[in-house]
């Protein structure tokens, strides 16, 4: 009999009923470690841990390693990669979250430990409010943000639409499943899995292969939308649903909340509204509030003003780069506050922008003030 192997044994011990990454914590530096639980007597493990458990009852020990075989033999048949707590690869945002799943099964290739993650969920009836600021939104964020990923549930509405949104522009997205992956629920978006994955993103799940749709995994797997980000935003929703239950969990885990307002008539805007009306979240309009907000560092901006002096103008003297640099910082600036912050003599600094003026890279304003050129003007 070929012994199993060591993947088999994490599946196993994941797969007990009621692990969590708080439990496995306490429960592997007691028993050695997975392989340990499954071969040890259930006599031993009651003395390992100091107390008896349903968990150690040998038959529920052999049936759990017997599904766990399997589940090796479909994650071999499916290019399918297993991420165990303990792995590299997982991510780290979760591993705060006493709840957090001690494994996931992957199809896709995304970093889940990436910068800037946020994950967007909202109401299965999405309005084009909702979907239209989504558009919006993540063109705007891809375009200032290195290293964004977007995370949401897969779902009619609200999550599709952000997942589509990521991939118009060119941002990898997640899906997280409430099931295994020997399936996509809903149907209908099969082939936008299949094309989230083929372009840098993935499919992920905590349930087996076989796990069947059940209605109460989809608020299970709600805590792992709302770990993975470093924000989750809700995008329409009632006053009641799994959207606002995302929230609510990204608040316990220390996590920001924003919502986008909406009219007080909107029926998929009064969650939002109530979100932020007992601050929970913080309303949102557009990519700058969740850039400021989440204090991400910005890409920087090929054509910014002093980039483009840089490039373009004519080789300076250190004086006349200390210049160029105290305008771009002080618009507007006068002669003699200049030439005090820059301690350079007024008639040295007087010549110096008649020169600047001539090169055109600053000119001269009513009242003895300047102001650099426009980038555009420059030669």
């Amino acid at each position: 009999m070929i012994p199993d192997s060591r993947l088999t044994y994490r599946i196993a011990f994941s797969s007990l009923r009621g692990m969590t990454l708080s439990l496995a914590r306490t429960m592997l530096p007691r028993v050695v470690d997975e392989a340990t639980f499954f071969t040890a007597s259930s006599r031993q493990l009651a003395a390992m841990m100091g107390t008896g458990s349903r968990l150690f009852d040998d038959d529920y020990r052999r049936s759990v390693l017997a599904a766990a075989r399997r589940e090796v033999d479909f994650i071999l048949d499916h290019n399918v990669t297993p991420v165990y707590w303990a792995d590299e690869a997982y991510p780290r945002r979760l591993l705060n979250c006493d709840d957090a799943p001690v494994m996931l099964y992957v199809s896709g290739d995304t970093d889940l430990n990436s910068p800037h993650i946020l994950s967007i969920v909202g109401t299965r009836h999405a309005t084009s409010y909702g979907t239209g600021f989504i558009s919006t939104l993540l063109p705007d964020l891809a375009s200032r943000i290195d290293g964004l990923v977007i995370v949401s549930g897969l779902a009619y509405g609200i999550d599709v639409a952000a997942h589509s949104a990521s991939l118009a522009a060119s941002v990898p997205t997640v899906g997280v499943l409430a099931h295994g992956l020997s399936t996509i629920y809903p149907a209908a978006h099969r082939s936008i899995a299949a094309d989230m994955v083929r372009r840098g993103g993935m499919v992920l799940t905590d349930y087996r292969h076989d796990s069947p749709v059940h209605r109460g995994n989809f608020l299970a797997r709600n805590r792992i939308i709302a770990a993975l980000a470093d924000a989750t935003l809700v995008v329409e929703s009632a006053e009641k649903g799994g959207a606002i239950v995302t929230a609510r969990i990204a608040q316990t885990y220390c996590r920001d909340v924003f919502a986008l307002p909406g009219r007080v008539v909107d029926p998929y805007s009064r969650g939002c509204n109530r979100l932020i009306s007992t601050h929970v979240a913080q309303a949102v309009q557009d990519a700058t509030d969740v850039i400021t907000s989440l204090r991400w560092t910005e890409r920087p901006v090929l054509g910014s003003q002093q980039q483009l002096f840089a490039a373009s103008a004519p080789a300076l003297s250190p004086d006349e780069s200390s210049v160029v640099t105290y305008l771009t910082s002080n618009p507007d600036a006068s002669l003699n506050p200049m030439a005090v912050a820059l301690n350079i003599p007024v008639h040295r600094l007087m010549a110096m922008l008649v020169d600047l003026e001539f090169q055109g890279i600053i000119r001269a304003l009513p009242g003895g003030r300047y102001r650099l050129s426009s980038p555009l003007t420059i030669n």
